[in-house]
């Protein structure tokens, strides 16, 4: 670990702060004020629910457009922080920018110096804010903490070889972070620094090892070789436990006969290949293992459990009727704290917070033949569709889904006891070729056969206690912003296609419309300064969001349009 207090990297300060700074403290995290949106999600839970309601059905569609910033070349994925009428933001090309959040201007940047080739792959999802200090993860592999007031860096601490792009949350004093997991094994890890010195405090290893817990699981497949990743969006913070929940993506190589041989020589139901597309929770204190659950048990197909795990509390009713899968063991109507899980493969899972109980699961978005799983006991073990397994070479398989969600977060909002999941309707095309598993198979995203195009993407309203699904909006365009809540009963979120939109939340019904300069990328939140609340989203080029145009019917948004775009209400006079 190296520190410093004013280095060689660039940070400028071209404007004084809008107003006095106000640390962050850990009161502040646990109970967040409105008008602050001080994590990637805004609260520990990452149910992205704003109280504020000053936007409401009534007036939603008077929102206009009050400032722009234009941001400059490289991937666009991140979620923007507002603390006191400041907003920090990972600016494409490796950059942290902190902003007037009411009008834009530039109060600092700190400009990593990296390649110009890792510059543009710069990516995290996130960044962290405690005390007087912003976290963020860097392409060049270190987690560097940044001060507040002046983005003058304070610490930095070399993480692992390959960068950092899932990003730092705050738990409690520790900066929690995920390792790449490409091409060494060793960075196959969720780690904890301190907030303060950037010390390592602890890892967990993603890709188990021999003799620690999930090592057997991976038969004869030897420890370098073991790969898993929290590559998407990062874990969830639960003080309540005192424990990190994170999702973990699919083992590589991808499929079982590249990892195993026979790909039958390991089970179909898990645990397999752990900690492969399984919910983990990690004691912050120890990072030991609290519970993991596994939604894939030797994913065949490259199909992802990471990103966001959202939590809350609720009654439980699932039934037949709502839920395709469910533990049998509910009792109706006991109370539950739940962790919620979507896969980019498709699916939702209920499990509970304190054990990794399942509760119940449904397909999702649609419950079709070729579904990756095939079916969850009532205890919660899940059996893969083994029709889908690649068993040889040239064969030709469709499996469906395939990224229907990714790294743009999912929203829950308490007024309806609902998750708001975007989805995108397509399967996965997978080819073996003659020199299969030698060489590895052809891999493309289709559109699911039999779905309309008018319908490619939308927003699914999850009913928290019985499971139940209802599509509330449909379009053509794939959703690729992050989910917004807010507590007038409203949802945000944005699309591909330069759209923003505002839905209420109950039936779905577009309440407002606005076409902006570029592809909405994650970053949908909300704010208040002196008591105008604005609604604010990113637009840009993620890396994943390249592939999912290149299935969208018709699909061709403008490349290079980075840019933050900032809403509010006419002011009166």
């Amino acid at each position: 670990m190296r520190a410093f207090t004013i280095c060689f990297l660039t940070a400028s300060v071209l404007l004084a702060q809008p107003r006095p700074f106000v640390p962050v403290t850990s009161d502040m995290l646990l109970n967040p004020s409105p008008n602050d949106w001080l994590m990637y999600n805004r609260t520990y839970d990452s149910q992205r629910y704003s109280p504020l309601k000053q936007i409401d059905k009534g007036n939603v569609d008077q929102l206009r457009m009050v400032w722009t910033r234009g941001q400059g070349a490289g991937a666009q994925e991140g979620i923007p922080l507002v603390h006191n009428g400041v907003m920090y933001l990972m600016a494409p090309g490796a950059a942290i920018q902190a902003l007037d959040a009411t009008n834009g201007n530039l109060i600092w940047e700190y400009q990593r110096k990296v390649p110009a080739n890792q510059a543009s792959q710069a990516r995290a999802k996130t960044i962290g804010m405690w005390d007087d200090m912003i976290y963020t993860t860097t392409p060049d592999s270190f987690l560097v903490a940044l001060d507040a007031k002046t983005g003058e860096m304070r610490w930095e601490t070399k993480t692992d070889t390959r960068g950092n792009i899932s990003g730092a949350i705050v738990a409690g004093d520790k900066i929690i972070s995920g390792g790449s997991c490409t091409g060494n094994h060793v960075n196959c890890y969720i780690s904890a620094h301190d907030a303060k010195t950037g010390k390592l405090l602890w890892k967990f290893a993603t890709a188990a090892n021999t003799g620690e817990p999930g090592g057997d699981s991976w038969g004869n497949t030897p420890d370098d070789k073991r790969f898993a990743s929290t590559w998407g969006g990062p874990g969830t913070y639960d003080p309540s436990t005192n424990s990190v929940i994170y999702g973990v993506a699919n083992p590589t190589p991808n499929t079982r006969m590249e990892r195993h041989g026979d790909p039958f020589s390991v089970p179909t139901s898990g645990p397999v290949d752990l900690f492969s597309d399984s919910t983990v929770s990690i004691n912050v204190d120890t990072g030991k293992l609290n519970w993991y659950y596994q939604h894939l048990a030797g994913d065949d197909w490259d199909e992802d459990w990471t990103d966001d795990r959202l939590l809350a509390s609720t009654t439980l009713n699932p039934s037949a009727a709502t839920a395709k899968w469910f533990n049998t063991k509910i009792k109706a109507g006991e109370k539950r704290d739940v962790v919620i899980a979507t896969g980019e493969s498709g699916g939702v899972f209920a499990m509970d917070r304190h054990t990794g109980e399942f509760l119940w699961a449904n397909p999702w978005p649609f419950d079709v033949s070729n579904f990756l799983i095939d079916k969850v006991d009532p205890d919660g073990k899940v059996h893969l569709n083994e029709s889908l397994i690649f068993t040889g070479p040239s064969q030709h398989k469709t499996i469906c889904f395939f990224n229907t969600r990714s790294y743009w977060s999912q929203a829950y909002s308490p007024v309806t006891n609902s998750l708001y999941a975007p989805w995108v309707d397509t399967c996965l095309d997978m080819q073996t070729g003659p020199m299969f598993p030698t060489v590895r198979p052809v891999r493309n995203g289709k559109v699911r056969e039999g779905s309309n195009p008018k319908e490619f993407s939308g927003i699914s309203k999850i009913n928290l206690a019985t499971g139940k699904i209802d599509h509330i909006y449909k379009g053509a365009a794939p959703i690729n912003g992050a989910v917004l809540a807010t507590a007038s009963d409203l949802i945000f979120f944005g699309d591909l296609d330069r759209r923003v939109r505002a839905l209420d939340a109950t039936t779905g019904k577009v309440l407002w419309e606005q076409t902006i300069g570029g592809p909405i990328a994650n970053s949908t939140i909300t704010y208040s300064v002196n008591g105008q609340q604005y609604i604010a989203v990113a637009t840009g080029d993620g890396l994943l969001t390249q592939s999912v145009i290149g299935y969208a019917p018709g699909l061709n948004p403008p490349k290079g349009a980075n840019a933050i775009y900032v809403f509010a209400l006419p002011q009166k006079k």
